[in-house]
């Protein structure tokens, strides 16, 4: 059998009007895709995954040839599943969530029309395709604080003193930070990627491959660590005149192809020769190809069933959209012994995107002040939701905060609170405390705040959220400030949600 008979030309031709159907289906999740590989240097590569995916697919036409393809009934009730996974996650606006499962249906696709041998035999070239999914930048913050630890240490071991808060640092030459531009996120991904790409195509026994992506995978974060410290040394020695402008990204760059080339020379020593092409021999091609109704039949099965969680998907945004009512949501005079005043506590306020309402007052009980923030959505959507990673305490580099650290606490009345210290460059030191209120509860779980979001919206009940954000001052110690704190949330809480509550009422 070879790729031109007409087992094989029935079931491309039909599997490529499958996969044209998906991406119809499923095409803002697609352009999601595309937007991030345009906007983010990190996942600029997405734009030759698919391309390498089919030219890896080609090399195995040799291969795929001596196999006959059978649609296989067990692909649809994965793809049904991947078809509600993809649901959840676009009601609960999880971008890349959505992105794995768009992919995985692809993978599915393939699987259901050509059979599972031919899926096997494609297992890393169709595998291969959830790199094109921009993720990875939840591990920014450890990778972050791995940074910091290492070059603090690198530092002290040279024997220059150093003073660290968070991830901000001090020597005697200067001041330093490690911002997500030094996570060594880009690298990392990028490492993963090529490293995975290398491991195929070189070798063979799966434990050389394993242990090849191990290496890619520990090489750039050591490396990160090294480049951070060499580009401060550089600074430091050449009285912060070098490495501090466009040279800082070209000695990275630098650093890391030469990272690159050392671990590829490294792998090199254990390549294995490519295997015989014949390997796979005729016994997987035991059995008659399917038949042209077969192949029909599992396309347009396959077909129905991806169709039906975009046309659920859009019954929820559209139930969705329509509270368009105006948030009412005054915040009371007086919490308890707390009263409100008019002085301002400070010109800092969280940096939320888009919310439909935004209330701030200042509360105080004679002895200390409370500033609370409440950030009201109703009408949520991707990149208007409560809870997404641009909603934070300050942007990146902000140029009169910075926040050396914030960390879930078990410190509240409610519980488990986010807790950051903000600290300004006139000397005003904040302690904030921040909380989700999803689904008529105060979390500071994102994952549990999406699902508790999907399962309202997958049954039926819409409910706004807010995020609730205090802050009081500090001098020396921030426990100064979370004892205040403490004592504001017993009775600020309970009052809020009351507002809250009243607010969604009048909203639905």
């Amino acid at each position: 059998m070879t790729l031109q008979s007409p087992p094989w030309r029935s079931a491309l031709l039909l599997l490529t009007a499958l996969l044209v159907g998906l991406f119809a289906l499923y095409w803002q999740t697609f352009v999601s895709m595309v937007a991030i590989w345009e906007r983010s240097e990190t996942f600029t590569h997405g734009f030759l995954i698919f391309p390498i995916s089919l030219w890896l697919v080609w090399r195995r036409r040799e291969r795929l040839a001596r196999l006959a393809p059978r649609p296989d009934w067990r692909a649809l009730p994965v793809l049904a599943l991947l078809g509600g996974i993809w649901l959840t996650a676009r009601v609960a606006d999880v971008l890349v969530v959505q992105q794995l499962a768009f992919v995985a249906m692809l993978i599915a696709a393939v699987w259901a029309v050509l059979g599972w041998r031919v899926a096997w035999e494609l297992a890393f070239p169709l595998g291969f395709l959830f790199f094109a999914v921009p993720m990875g930048e939840f591990l920014i913050p450890p990778l972050m604080n791995f940074t910091a630890d290492f070059t603090v240490a690198m530092i002290r071991l040279v024997g220059i003193p150093v003073y660290r808060e968070g991830t901000f640092f001090s020597i005697p030459s200067g001041d330093w930070s490690v911002v997500e531009g030094c996570s060594g996120i880009r690298y990392l991904i990028a490492s993963i990627t090529l490293g995975c790409l290398y491991a195929y195509l070189n070798y063979r026994s799966l434990w050389r491959r394993l242990a090849f992506i191990a290496l890619a995978t520990v090489f750039p974060v050591i490396a990160n660590g090294l480049r951070a410290f060499m580009i401060v040394m550089i600074a430091h020695l050449s009285d912060m005149k070098l490495a501090l402008g466009v040279d800082h990204y070209i000695y990275g760059w630098v650093f890391f192809g030469l990272v690159m080339l050392l671990m590829f020379w490294i792998g090199s020593w254990w390549r294995e020769p490519e295997g015989p092409s014949g390997a796979a021999g005729g016994r997987e091609a035991a059995g008659p190809p399917g038949s042209g109704r077969a192949f029909v039949a599992a396309a347009m099965a396959a077909g129905v069933i991806a169709a039906v969680w975009p046309l659920r998907a859009g019954q929820i945004q559209a139930a969705t959209l329509a509270r368009t009512a105006p948030v009412e949501l005054q915040l009371p005079p007086a919490i308890g012994p707390w009263r409100r005043i008019a002085a301002p506590l400070t010109d800092w306020a969280p940096h939320y995107r888009y919310p439909d309402a935004k209330r701030t007052a200042v509360y105080s009980d004679g002895r200390h002040r409370v500033a609370l923030y409440v950030l009201y959505y109703r009408t949520q959507a991707q990149g208007r939701e409560l809870v997404n990673s641009q909603n934070v305490l300050i942007p990146q580099k902000h140029p009169v905060w910075r926040m050396p650290w914030e960390r879930n606490v078990a410190s509240s009345p409610a519980g488990a609170v986010r807790e950051g210290v903000l600290q300004s460059v006139s000397g005003q030191k904040l302690l904030v405390w921040r909380w989700n209120w999803v689904s008529g509860r105060f979390t500071v779980n994102d994952p549990l705040a999406k699902l508790l979001e999907a399962r309202d919206k997958l049954l039926g009940q819409v409910h706004d959220a807010a995020g609730v954000v205090m802050a009081a001052e500090y001098q020396d110690e921030p426990a100064e400030a979370r004892t205040v704190l403490r004592a504001f949330s017993r009775v600020a809480l309970p009052a809020v949600e009351r507002v809250l509550q009243e607010s969604e009422r009048h909203g639905g």
